[in-house]
């Protein structure tokens, strides 16, 4: 695709693929609908990737499940391996984690916590037209841009875009006027304001 073709794009354009595979959230898919039926483009984008998506569904369950004579020898090999093994501890089962707001416009998904590195991994979302604060890095500063567009000082990140805070280094205007969602992995020591 040129340059040329890549500014003229329908900016909802980037939406669809998310939409095909219902990764979107409720009032974007909405909002997504009613653009749909106004835009040849994304409609066309639409089509193209249907196929594709609707493939997937339409394979045969044998070809994604093991035979049934695989999974009796694997559940005599595991029921052999575990005779005589110690107890295994307890694994907590992974659970989805929740949207939190946490600001007018700002929501946040934290994934992971490591006090002893004194580092946060979580997804946040801005909704448009929001600015983050103003903050200063405690740590290194990781963002890794998913959906929408978002600004950091002067320099404009899509999605796929990566940037990187050094510690002591500070952002003085971070906004999205799309609204986004990114990986930030950073420190919650981080000086607001």
């Amino acid at each position: 695709m040129s340059a040329n073709t890549e500014q003229h794009r329908c900016a909802q354009a980037e939406l669809v693929p998310l939409y095909v595979v219902r990764a979107l959230p409720c009032g974007e898919t909405r909002l997504l609908e009613e653009h749909l039926r106004s835009c040849p483009e994304c409609r066309q984008e639409l089509e193209s990737l249907s196929p594709v998506v609707d493939s997937f569904t339409a394979w045969p369950a044998d070809i994604l499940r093991p035979s049934d004579s695989i999974w009796s020898r694997l559940q005599e090999r595991v029921g052999e391996e575990a005779i005589g093994e110690s107890a295994l501890p307890e694994v907590l089962a992974w659970r989805e984690p929740e949207w939190e707001d946490v600001a007018p416009g700002i929501s946040c998904k934290l994934l992971a916590t490591d006090m002893e590195r004194d580092r946060v991994s979580m997804l946040v979302r801005l909704a448009p037209d929001t600015a983050y604060p103003p903050h200063r890095h405690a740590g290194v500063e990781e963002l890794f841009l998913l959906h929408g567009e978002l600004w950091i000082e002067d320099r404009k990140l899509y999605p796929g875009d990566y940037n990187r805070g050094e510690p002591g280094t500070a952002d003085k205007r971070v906004w999205s006027e799309t609204g986004c969602i990114c990986v930030l992995i950073t420190s919650p020591s981080d000086i607001l304001g």
